[in-house]
């Protein structure tokens, strides 16, 4: 049983979103610790070139890196394991195992993300095709890079008819390949494949592989070589330790948002505040429905931060000991708070 004074707030997992809200909160003067299992999408991107600030484009491990350096230069505690257990206790308190043993917290955000289904291909050689920009999973962040490119998209249905025709605004070579039988289209879908100049091949899709700087892909014509190859999947998001204590999901697996009237000012609270349909309970990043971008997880997780922090004023004032000691930080002297507006009561 724990016994270890309650943390103001867990977040669980390091990536963009729940490193945003580290920072956030410790600069709230909060006590927080953040349980990072290591597998943070981010951390696979070989260079990112959309992430407004670094004209050459920044690395994923070393944008964590950075971030994580951040939030820990205000105090933010991080550990590297995986919560295995999250419960809430009647006193409202929640508790969460992992390798340190049962930790207790008044509010937890959950930013555990979600992973890509991988291609039928060994791991090692997955992730070399990664690093070399041979797989790719989010158009959105490096269309770009395939511009004029020869390009593969494995997948069906919505997804995969999605992505393709998304794709065919960079590149007039996209090929969509099934990934088990025959592609299962409707009409509809054939039709706009047709219009878009999108070629399409029946599967399986098996045995990728690689070619010096090409990827191949075994399909049931044959034996074909793109320049890079996105596989349209799906995806599994990390809900389990949210539904543990009750949390509500949407159709599509993500959380779903709590909305209600606020009895104080009669605004309609929704999901843009990052609230689940738990008390105490945020969500923040790939794991709550929405665009899957570090520059969206990030807003969310400085949202969710900010409602935590307006959330646990609103049970006890988080007022400043006039006996604490300033904090001694390397902080630049030109800050952002002539431009900050704090939305006291947000």
């Amino acid at each position: 049983m724990a016994t270890d004074a309650p943390h103001d707030c867990l977040i669980i997992g390091g990536g963009p979103a729940g490193l945003t809200a580290a920072i956030y909160l410790t600069r709230f003067h909060l006590d927080i610790q953040v349980v990072d299992a290591g597998d943070s999408r981010a951390s696979w991107i070989p260079c990112s070139h959309n992430h407004a600030g670094y004209p050459d484009g920044i690395n994923g491990k070393e944008l964590l890196r950075l971030m994580r350096e951040q939030a820990q230069k205000y105090g933010a505690k991080i550990e590297t394991a995986r919560v295995h257990r999250l419960d809430k206790d009647e006193d409202g308190l929640f508790t969460a195992e992992w390798g340190a043993g049962p930790k207790r917290a008044r509010s937890v955000l959950l930013a555990t993300g979600l992973t890509n289904r991988r291609p039928p291909m060994d791991v090692d050689l997955h992730d070399e095709a990664m690093g070399r920009g041979l797989i790719r999973y989010c158009p959105i962040c490096d269309g770009y890079e395939v511009t004029d490119k020869k390009v593969g998209v494995i997948g069906s249905g919505k997804g995969g008819v999605g992505e393709a025709i998304f794709l065919r605004s960079y590149t007039a070579d996209v090929t969509l390949i099934a990934p088990d039988a025959a592609l299962e289209l409707s009409d509809e879908e054939r039709e706009k494949l047709e219009a878009a100049g999108v070629k399409t091949v029946d599967g399986p899709a098996q045995a990728v592989g690689m070619a010096g700087d090409c990827i191949t892909v075994e399909t049931a014509e044959g034996l074909l070589t793109f320049d890079s190859v996105y596989p349209a999947l799906g995806s599994d998001t990390h809900t389990q330790l949210g539904e543990m204590v009750g949390a509500e999901l949407a159709e599509d697996g993500c959380f779903l948002c709590d909305e209600k009237i606020d009895p104080d000012d009669g605004c309609f609270v929704c999901d843009e505040k990052m609230r689940t349909t738990v008390e105490g309970l945020y969500a923040a990043g790939d794991v709550v429905h929405g665009l899957d971008q570090i520059s969206h997880a990030m807003g969310e997780g400085g949202q969710a931060a900010t409602t935590i922090r307006n959330d646990l004023a609103a049970k006890a004032p988080l007022w400043r000991d006039p006996e604490a000691k300033e904090t001694k930080l390397q902080v630049p002297a030109e800050t952002e708070t002539a431009r900050e507006t704090v939305e006291a009561g947000d």
